[in-house]
This record gives C-alpha cells, sequence and structure tokens, in this order.
C-alpha cells in the first residue's frame, strides 16, 4: 500500500513546525508490511538530510576508523564521527539556501576545472585519480559534489564575509612589534616548518626504503618550490603533513636549547628570509624558513617591510575564520534546524 501525500500552499512557518511530524508519519511502516527504505535524521529550514546521504559522505572516516579501531572504541568513534558529518552537512545546507538568495551558481565548468587542477597537481592520469579516489572512500560523482559545495561557498564566503574583514597598517605594525622586533630571549628563532613523514613500522625494509625515497622526493619538489618564490606558508598548507600545516608552518618562537642537534646545526646560521636544507629526523623530513631571530649578531629582527605581507596574510586568514565562523553562527541562529535520532 502507498501514501500519497499533496501538500499545497503551506505557510513556510506551519510547514516547519510540522515537517517533523509529517515525516515521522510519512516513514512508518504501512499495516506492518511496508519497509523503511531510508530515514531522515535532520531538517534544516524546509529541507531534509537523510542517514543515507549522512552514511555515503562518512563512508571514508569509517573506513580510517575501521582500520585502526574495533569493539566498543570503534562503536563510540563512528558515531561521533557520524554527528561531525550531520554538522558538517547542516552547516553545507545553510550555504547553500543561503546562495539562493545571491542566485549564486557553480557551473558544470567551474566543477570540471577544480577536478582537473587537482588531478594535475597530483600528476595524476584519469584513472589513478578515480583510483586514488576510490581509496579514500569516495567517488567520483560524491568529489564532484564536494568540490561544487567548495566553489559555492567560497562565492557566499565572498558576498557576505571577505567584504568585511579589514586589516589596517595599524594591526601590521603593532602585530610586527609583538611577535618580530627582538623582545625575545637571546638564542630565540621565529620558524616556518614543513615536514613529510612516511611510515616508519613496515617489517618490509624494501619496501621502507621506497617509502623513505619517496618521502625525500616530496620535500625536495616542495623545497624547490619555495626557492622558486612560491609562498611558504601556502605550501605548507598544501603539502606538510605536520600539524603546523594548518597555521601555515608557523610554530612560533623556539630556542635554541629546545632544538634536536641536527635542527639547530641548520638553523643558527641562518639570516631571517633563509631556507635551511632538508633535514631527516626518525620518520620523515622536514626544513625551516627563519622570519626572525636573536642569536648574538648571527641573525636579528626581519625589517618590517621584509615581513609586512606575510604579517598582513596572517592577521587576514585569523579575521576570516573568526569571521566566517560568525557568519555560520548567525545563520544557525535564524535557521529551524531539528536533528532526528540518527541510530
Amino acid at each position: 500500500m502507498k501514501l500519497l501525500f499533496v501538500v499545497l500552499q503551506m505557510n513556510t512557518n506551519i510547514f516547519r513546525l510540522a515537517l517533523p511530524l509529517f515525516l515521522f508519519i510519512f516513514l512508518l511502516p504501512c499495516n506492518g508490511t511496508a519497509e523503511l527504505i531510508d530515514k531522515v535524521v535532520a531538517v534544516v529550514n524546509d529541507e531534509v538530510i537523510t542517514l543515507s546521504e549522512v552514511e555515503e559522505e562518512a563512508a571514508r572516516a569509517y573506513q580510517s576508523l575501521g582500520k585502526e579501531l574495533s569493539g566498543d572504541e570503534l562503536l563510540t568513534s563512528l558515531a561521533e564521527a557520524r554527528e561531525a558529518t550531520l554538522d558538517a552537512m547542516i552547516d553545507r545546507r545553510l550555504i547553500n539556501q543561503r546562495a539562493k538568495l545571491y542566485n549564486a551558481t557553480v557551473t558544470e565548468e567551474e566543477i570540471n576545472n577544480a577536478y582537473e587542477n587537482t588531478r594535475s597537481r597530483l600528476s595524476l592520469d584519469p584513472v589513478e585519480f578515480r583510483k586514488k579516489l576510490a581509496d579514500s572512500g569516495l567517488t567520483e560523482e560524491l568529489y564532484r559534489k564536494q568540490l561544487k559545495d567548495q566553489i559555492l561557498q567560497s562565492k557566499l564566503v565572498s558576498y557576505d564575509v571577505r567584504a568585511k574583514v579589514v586589516v589596517t597598517e595599524k594591526m601590521i605594525q603593532e602585530y610586527y612589534e609583538n611577535h618580530y622586533s627582538p623582545k625575545a630571549e637571546q638564542g630565540s628563532y621565529y620558524l616556518l616548518q614543513m615536514g613529510f613523514t612516511w611510515n616508519p613500522d613496515s617489517d618490509n625494509p624494501e619496501k621502507l626504503a621506497a617509502a623513505k625515497e619517496e618521502t625525500r622526493k616530496r620535500a625536495e619538489r616542495v623545497l624547490d618550490m619555495v626557492r622558486s618564490g612560491e609562498d611558504f606558508k601556502t605550501l605548507a598548507k598544501k603539502f606538510s603533513d605536520l600539524p603546523s600545516a594548518a597555521d601555515g608552518g608557523d610554530i612560533g618562537i623556539l630556542h635554541l636549547d629546545d632544538m634536536a642537534t641536527a635542527m639547530r646545526t641548520a638553523i643558527s646560521p641562518l639570516n631571517p628570509g633563509e631556507l635551511t636544507d632538508i633535514i631527516e629526523t626518525s620518520d620523515g623530513f622536514q626544513f625551516f624558513k627563519l622570519l626572525s631571530g636573536e642569536e648574538k649578531t648571527i641573525a636579528s629582527s626581519s625589517a618590517f617591510e621584509a615581513v609586512k605581507e606575510e604579517i598582513r596574510e596572517k592577521l587576514y586568514e585569523d579575521k576570516m575564520r573568526a569571521a566566517y565562523s560568525d557568519w555560520v553562527k548567525k545563520l544557525k541562529e535564524d535557521a529551524f534546524i531539528q536533528k532526528l535520532h540518527a541510530q
């Protein structure tokens, strides 16, 4: 037996209030014979998110967790991953709904360009790229959908957020005085870090040697890119395997006494703006850029003009993150959002 619901000219507010009940009734089995095909796990204004959508998007996280955990710990982590995925999907639905107010759209050409740019950057042919997506738990269709959401989000951020973020010369000067001026203790260095790691747990010496060599080559390629003039922080965010990548490789001020011997030897002769060669660690390769330091007369604080644009970029990114967070928070406050039982 099939149910047919026709909803005509419903008032939006009434619809929002009635929607959870409507969905509950709609999904009930009829006379014990109907099968539950899908389940609504969230309502975002007048749209719904289904369990199958969440499961599809969370598949990559599930796959990774399944390799690392088991038992109750795995079950707990899977539930947390599902919840985090649902929260991210709610944010994107709000952004997509906001886009309609601006008539903002994403063309197939834009998606194709983003897809090809990623594939080219990884130096993979189409077959290899699709395999890499599959290995990561992504179908090509889902990946293209993610690209579309990312492009749309970027456009909305430009409309609603980016134009309102301002970095003044006074802000840059104050940041320079607080972070770059020679106020640190003698022997301190302000550094950017780039790191590339391999898995050191392999019992196969040949596989370990191959992984190590490939990691070295990656480090050398990116170091060459920095030396040719590309921005260190941008490259760190794209290629570094270390936690500092999120901050563009910025690890702040370190004292020589806190550095490993190889790192200390490589950094102590540098002048501001210079790079170390590649340094081998127990499970990877790293190199560093000195922004400013104070070690006798070897490395003094950077001249303001030499680091001005780097400071501007950092302040802008910090303000953008804060403004974006506030923007999403406001979208949620103004929206009707209800999470339903998702197990």
